[in-house]
């Protein structure tokens, strides 16, 4: 049986792999049926022939669970598709003080809104 798996290439501590076509039998670093792109998890690098591994695996190969992730959110250019979190963890005191901005804001907003109310009520009169 043909699976689609990764290749680890790289040095100790900064890997890369490649997206390989293998029989499940071989070894890991074992020599592969078809190369179908690469991919670097420290980048977030990938080229991918999307084409080819829809192909594979139409003809019944098994991906494995990473490459099946990275195929489904490949481009059509077979880039990874990765969006980075927004969101940023902050301390407690970041936080605190981001909260405080956030009610000072409030209040002069309120306090702007009174003021028009009150200009409003003295122009009517």
């Amino acid at each position: 049986m043909i699976k689609l798996r990764l290749k680890r290439l790289g040095y100790k501590k900064n890997p890369s792999y490649r997206i390989i076509a293998i029989d499940s039998r071989s070894k890991r670093e074992g020599a592969p049926v078809e190369e179908l792109g690469y991919y670097n998890p420290k980048t977030k690098e990938m080229k991918l022939n999307v084409e080819r591994a829809r192909v594979r695996l139409s003809q019944g190969a098994q991906a494995s669970e990473t490459v099946m992730y990275l195929i489904n959110n490949a481009n059509e250019d077979g880039s990874l598709n990765y969006k980075k979190s927004e969101k940023t963890k902050l301390s407690k005191k970041a936080q605190a003080k981001l909260e405080e901005e956030r009610k000072a804001k409030e209040a002069e907003q309120q306090a702007a809104e009174a003021a028009a109310q009150e200009a409003e009520t003295s122009a009517e009169a």
